[in-house]
């Protein structure tokens, strides 16, 4: 199981208030590229997005179920992208202070990415998780309205930028 982690500058709130907006999901869901529709009752358990993924004429129309939802707290979803498969993915958040401890965990449960070794497909789920945290923290940092100077997603920057 792939996990990653972040701290960000905001509030639990903060967090899921982007995770409670489904239309955001391609803003901050690294291959995600479109939403065609938003079950009105997101992010309860049994709601559906309805996305897309991949670029175009490459698109890949499929759904993601919310499991679980405990707000701010954990929301657990059942993520489709087929012909590559299905990922259950959890999304954890704890206060730390005036801040947030962001952990995502995802998994292939179906599918062909289920039958890879869990080692191999880490790897790319790590890389592309790091940015789905990093798009996250812009999203809900920048929707805080507080005064930090900083958000940890500018202050991450790239070497060039430092």
């Amino acid at each position: 199981m792939s996990r990653n982690t972040r701290l960000m500058a905001c509030t639990p709130e903060d967090v899921f208030r982007v995770l409670g907006d489904g239309w955001l999901f391609p803003s901050w869901v690294v291959g995600a590229s479109r939403m065609r529709d938003v079950s009105d009752q997101w992010p309860a358990p049994g709601s559906r997005l309805h996305h897309s993924f991949g670029a175009w004429p490459l698109l890949i129309d499929d759904t993601t179920e919310v499991i679980e939802c405990d707000p701010p707290r954990r929301l657990v979803l059942r993520a489709k992208g087929w012909p590559i498969g299905e990922a259950r993915v959890e999304i954890h958040v704890q206060r730390r202070g005036d801040e947030s401890l962001v952990r995502i965990q995802e998994e292939a449960i179906a599918g062909p990415g289920a039958l890879l070794p869990q080692r191999v497909l880490d790897i790319p789920l790590q890389l592309r998780n790091k940015e789905t945290l990093h798009r996250l923290a812009y999203l809900a940092e920048g929707m805080s309205g507080g005064s930090a100077p900083e958000t940890t997603a500018e202050a991450e920057g790239t070497p060039s930028e430092k």
